[in-house]
This record gives structure tokens, C-alpha cells and sequence, in this order.
């Protein structure tokens, strides 16, 4: 059995566990910002916290086979993969945006929110693009 391909099955088995979280804590963000009940911003503070702080392992693990699995590949194919390059420019945006939960996160747990909950509805769509283009750039390689 390749190392290449268990370091590639463990990537995408922890891609997919993060962006569960990914897909599911913006949702959250959209209910905290259109609710108002002090119980239910409480409840919503709590999902939020675990959810985040569950899902953060899965995208360590994703980037550390990620890079394990570039690693195994080599110098040379890295240098002449433009696709990969142009994936790894989306995957970085991911993790920003992964960094920018933390900050929302935050911003909610001391009630300083001030966006709507459209704001959010939009902002849960955003990985979805990008997850779409990194499969297509990952499953097609194409010539860049």
C-alpha cells in the first residue's frame, strides 16, 4: 500500500469532518443573529464554542497530510502542479476564514455582534464556492 495514498485518504477524511463544522457553524451564526432571547443566545453560545473548537483539529489534520502528502510527491512535481498551487491560494482563504469564525465567535460571546443574519447567510455560502473549486482543481489537474 502507498504512503501517498493513506496520507491521501486521511486528508480527505479530516477535510470532510471540518468542513461539516465549516457548513454548519455559519448556520448557527445566521439563528444567533436572528434570535433575541437571552436563553436561546446562551444555547447558541455553547453550540457555537464546541462546534468550533471540535472542528479545528480536523483542519490541522487536514493540512498536516495535506502537506505530508505533497511532501511524498516531491520537490519537482510540486514545482511543475500549477493547478495545486492555484488550490493551495483556496485553501489558505479557508483557513482565514476558519480564523475569522474565531473572531465572530468572540464577537458573539460578548454580545458585540452587529451584523444581520444575511450578513451570516451569505458568509455560510462562501466555503461551499471555494470547496467546489478546490475539487474541481484537485479531481480535473488542469494545465494552468
Amino acid at each position: 500500500m502507498s504512503l501517498i495514498l493513506i496520507y491521501k485518504a486521511l486528508h480527505i477524511f479530516f477535510m470532510i469532518a471540518w468542513f461539516a463544522g465549516i457548513f454548519y457553524l455559519p448556520r448557527l451564526f445566521v439563528y444567533h443573529a436572528m434570535h433575541h432571547e437571552k436563553d436561546c443566545h446562551a444555547m447558541l453560545k455553547v453550540m457555537e464554542r464546541k462546534l468550533l473548537f471540535f472542528v479545528t483539529p480536523f483542519a490541522i489534520l487536514t493540512l498536516i497530510f495535506g502537506v505530508l502528502m505533497i511532501a511524498e510527491y516531491g520537490r519537482e512535481w510540486f514545482k511543475v502542479s500549477m493547478w495545486l498551487h492555484y488550490k493551495l491560494v483556496l485553501v489558505i482563504i479557508l483557513y482565514a476564514y476558519h480564523g475569522y469564525c474565531f473572531k465572530l465567535l468572540a464577537d458573539f460571546k460578548h454580545d458585540r455582534n452587529r451584523r444581520s443574519h444575511k450578513f451570516y447567510r451569505i458568509f455560510n455560502e462562501l466555503p461551499v464556492l471555494i470547496l467546489l473549486a478546490i475539487v474541481f482543481l484537485a479531481i480535473l489537474k488542469p494545465a494552468l
